[in-house]
Parts: C-alpha cells; sequence; structure tokens
C-alpha cells in the first residue's frame, strides 16, 4: 500500500519522534516500503536576522545537523529497515512537504500535540503539513 514513508523529526525535541517514528518503522515493515526521516533547520526570517551570527553560521548550522541526524538514525532505526536522511533548510511545513513530493513519498508520518490558544491563531507546523500535503499524513498524537 505504501512505498516510501516521509518522518519529520525535530532533534532537539523527543515528542516530535517518540510515537511516530516507531509507528512508521513498523509500517515500513508492514509494507516492505523505504523510509526517510528529515529534519528541517529554520531559516532566519528576515535578512537583518541573519546579519547578527556569524559568517558561514548557517551552513555550519546544517552540516552539524547532518551529523546530528546520521547518529540519530544509527541509534533509532532498525537496521532491517531501508532509511535515508534529509536536512532542509526554511518554512518547516514548506519544506516537509516539498521533500515528500521531491522523493516521491506515498505517506508521512508526524507527531502533533493538543493544540494550544496561540496554535489556533498561527497554526502548527502538523495542521499545515496536512492542510498542504500532496499524499496520505498519519498524525500521531503525543
Amino acid at each position: 500500500m505504501y512505498t516510501s514513508i516521509l518522518v519529520p523529526i525535530d532533534l532537539n525535541e523527543e515528542s516530535s519522534w517518540r510515537k511516530s517514528l516507531p509507528t512508521a518503522i513498523a509500517m515500513a515493515r508492514t509494507f516492505g516500503a523505504d523510509l526517510h526521516v528529515i529534519t528541517v533547520v529554520p531559516d532566519f526570517g528576515q535578512s537583518i536576522v541573519g546579519s547578527y551570527f556569524p559568517e558561514g553560521f548557517e551552513a555550519q548550522a546544517l552540516e552539524k545537523t547532518s551529523e546530528m541526524l546520521k547518529e540519530f538514525i544509527g541509534q533509532n532505526v532498525p537496521d532491517d529497515i531501508t532509511c535515508k536522511g534529509h536536512v532542509a533548510h526554511g518554512t518547516i511545513y514548506e519544506e516537509i512537504n516539498n521533500v515528500a513530493d521531491k522523493l516521491g513519498c506515498d505517506l508521512i508520518v508526524l507527531a502533533s500535540h493538543r493544540p494550544e490558544l496561540k496554535d489556533y491563531l498561527l497554526g502548527p507546523n502538523a495542521a499545515r503539513v496536512v492542510r498542504h500535503a500532496g499524499q496520505s499524513v498519519l498524525v500521531v498524537r503525543e
């Protein structure tokens, strides 16, 4: 049923993968699907913000994040699962959807917390992924 599954995670927030990653691994086993794990390094938003960081900061952040993701996959994804890590840079929900499209993923498995009042006004990343995704999305509640 599924051949390629994308799991977005935040390496600094265990709740972003504690339940969703085991769910995605179980589904990958069940369907013989490839697993893709993505983490997104947010951009600065406004160029003036970037001017306060040292030159080359973003490149170093992306390189360090890539190393951390490789280590994370080695520790948390069993060897019998075909898995590839991806680091994106930009707006979180846009990058998740862009990578899912580029990789031809047919399922996104992501974690979501119960919405707070501020989320109703701004919209959490999970809701935006669901709203804009071109593929099925399984939202795993924390």
